[in-house]
């Protein structure tokens, strides 16, 4: 069965068509080519037994000849006695009437030798063994069966490949609404929002509002949820703020260095929060190079103080269409847990046809491949992984990952560096 809508939709056109046809066709050949050349034939059949009895019955070749000329004249018969011999049964293979000419010759002509239906489609040519020779007898094939038959076949085919296009051309016009919607649906599950207005049958146009509807819903939602963690954020950091400025001047105390780092900590986790909320809604998709957003990646790393290296990556000339912003967020956050678990780690880029796969590597002890799925939900932190005391992270750095990935309609895949011996990351981004 075809997987795309058009295909089973003209599946289901043309099947009944031309089942249809050839239902038909069938029914004609038996009818029309057997059936009506059965009976003309039973005829014709008379006629040329009577011919080749009197040749028989003759004393003589001069009495067969006598006597066969006004009869066979009078009948619109050629003969000839004694005719050039003949051997076998010949016909084209398409000549469908053809085969019960020969059965019906052959039950009337006991002495039949030779039938040919080849050399002429418009002549039947026959021959008859008799005590004077060879009877060689000839007629117009209208008379054994239907003239130009093939023409009702021909015109319900033409007809049929007309209306089968007729029907086509309507049918991709209600088809069209639904391949409107489809795409912006996987545009908007990849993060872009493109206009549509429902069209098409009643049913289409209700699946269409309500797609509408959906995406105003989601849309909100979202909205509501970075501006209330947007405010919770600065309604945390201004508190933060003054307990900073207040152990500020407690430079005396020898508890006021470590409170101090604790306070930066919490202001750290707020906007690790406040990223997990905006997700990828800071930017809207642009034509960007993936070999600018790697090296990007890997200048920061390596200024947060990361031994970090560029791999392999595409041409800078090569553009695609990403949402910078948030690849930038996503690979930031790849490279920072590299960072945190790992002595290096290195940034490289493929692509391909359909997708580019940012890939970050690292020597670190990894993730085993039961918890992989458990690392990508949110505030998930892998104690037998990834070692804590080396980092202060709250479990949202590849949770952000991943979900600017699905945002972009693609997905965040965790596995072993063959190369380095860690974690390899690839995200994978459709194009």
């Amino acid at each position: 069965m075809p997987k795309g809508l058009y295909g089973r939709a003209a599946l289901i056109l043309v099947l009944p068509i031309a089942v249809l046809q050839i239902v038909l066709a069938i029914v004609f050949v038996q009818r029309n080519f057997e059936g009506v050349t059965d009976q003309m034939m039973r005829s014709a059949a008379l006629e040329l037994s009577y011919l080749s009895t009197l040749a028989d019955e003759a004393p003589d070749l001069e009495a067969a000849q006598a006597r066969i000329a006004p009869v066979a004249d009078a009948l619109a018969i050629d003969w000839e006695l004694p005719g050039e011999e003949m051997r076998g049964y010949r016909r084209v293979f398409y000549d469908i009437s053809g085969r019960v000419v020969i059965l019906r010759l052959e039950e009337a002509l006991p002495n039949l030798r030779a039938v040919d239906l080849a050399s002429s489609l418009r002549r039947v040519t026959l021959q008859t063994e008799t005590p004077h020779g060879p009877l060689t007898l000839q007629f117009d094939r209208r008379r054994a069966a239907p003239s130009n038959p093939h023409q009702l076949l021909v015109l319900m085919g033409i007809l049929a490949i007309v209306m089968t296009g007729i029907a086509f051309l309507y049918l991709r016009g209600q088809l069209r609404p639904i391949t409107r919607l489809s795409a912006a649906a996987e545009a908007f599950g990849r993060g872009r929002v493109v206009p549509y207005k429902p069209s098409g049958a009643t049913e289409v146009r209700a699946a269409g509002h309500a797609f509408l509807d959906m995406r105003s819903r989601i849309e909100r939602q979202i909205e509501q949820r970075t501006l209330m963690l947007s405010g919770v954020s600065h309604d945390l950091r201004t508190p933060l703020t003054r307990l900073r400025l207040g152990l500020s001047m407690l430079t005396d105390e020898p508890e006021a260095e470590d409170m101090l780092n604790d306070i930066a900590e919490m202001e750290a986790m707020l906007g690790t929060f406040l990223d997990f909320a905006r997700g990828e809604a800071l930017d809207d998709p642009q034509e960007v190079s993936p070999a600018g957003l790697a090296l990007s990646a890997v200048e920061n790393g390596q200024r947060a103080g990361g031994t970090v290296s560029l791999g392999r990556v595409p041409p800078d000339e090569v553009q695609v269409t990403l949402r910078p912003l948030a690849v930038e967020r996503a690979l930031a956050n790849l490279v920072g847990n590299a960072i945190r678990y790992a002595g290096k780690a290195e940034v490289s880029v493929q692509l391909g046809e359909r997708a580019v796969v940012f890939t970050v590597e690292d020597d670190g002890p990894g993730i085993p491949e039961d918890s992989r799925e458990i690392a990508l939900r949110p505030f998930a932190r892998l104690d037998t992984a990834r070692n804590q005391d080396r980092g202060s992270g709250v479990g949202l750095g590849l949770s952000i990952a991943f979900d600017i990935a699905r945002g972009h309609g693609g997905t965040l895949r965790l596995g072993e560096s063959e190369r380095w011996g860690g974690l390899r990351a690839d995200l994978v981004l459709p194009l």
